[in-house]
């Protein structure tokens, strides 16, 4: 049975927050808000993590994870960026936006595209998740909450402990949550591509 953590929207309890990051650091995956809808994630080398994240959404080798990582320090040690990337980036985060790049040596291969060498991140703007992620101090292997045959990401943590109660560990609820994805733009050849449309606004990449 999952653990249920309420978690205050503007002032996360430490308490709570550091019960969270202890569950995380042993193994567990979790259900948590970002700025754009709910994820699941898992400590970075969670082998067993990453697969449960996979059965649970049914997905193939093809498909982007994320590393949600804490600030954009964090974030250029796990994916190359050129100069005008590097800008591109640093000027949408933190936001809802998840960005596909090339992999630096600090990422693992299981965790990038088979194929491109590729792995997606992002760094939210939710004071919870923000929270959880400095105390965690690395980036969380995570996936967007969409379950299979399902078109909207589910936003309510209650509605997500039923759902989930016995294939994730905790659901960590911090009030709203957003009800849309976060777009995704691939920048892996330098010029930007979008790959899902979602709460971000393409305007800022000269798209849409």
């Amino acid at each position: 049975m999952a653990k249920y953590f309420d978690v205050h929207p503007d002032n996360p309890q430490r308490r709570s927050v550091g019960q969270i990051v202890d569950l995380v650091r042993s193994g567990g995956l979790i259900a948590y808000p970002t700025d754009s809808c709910f994820a699941l994630g898992c400590q970075f080398g969670n082998k067993e993590g990453l697969e449960r994240i996979r059965a649970i959404r049914q997905l193939d080798d093809r498909h982007h994870f994320t590393l949600v990582c804490h600030d954009f320090a964090q974030l250029g040690q796990f994916v190359y960026l050129s100069n005008t990337v590097f800008r591109a980036v640093k000027a949408s985060t933190p936001g809802p936006y998840t960005f596909i790049l090339p992999a630096t040596k600090e990422v693992p291969r299981r965790l990038m595209h088979a194929k491109k060498k590729t792995v997606g991140v992002r760094i939210p703007d939710h004071v919870a998740t923000q929270a959880i992620l400095a105390e965690l101090g690395e980036p969380l292997l995570s996936s967007t909450l969409l379950l299979p045959g399902e078109e909207e990401p589910m936003t309510q943590g209650w509605e997500i402990k039923e759902a989930l109660d016995h294939v994730v560990d905790a659901v960590i609820d911090s009030g709203d949550c957003g009800t849309e994805p976060t777009t995704v733009i691939d920048f892996s050849d330098d010029e930007a591509e979008v790959i899902r449309e979602g709460a971000g606004d393409l305007a800022r990449f000269g798209l849409g």
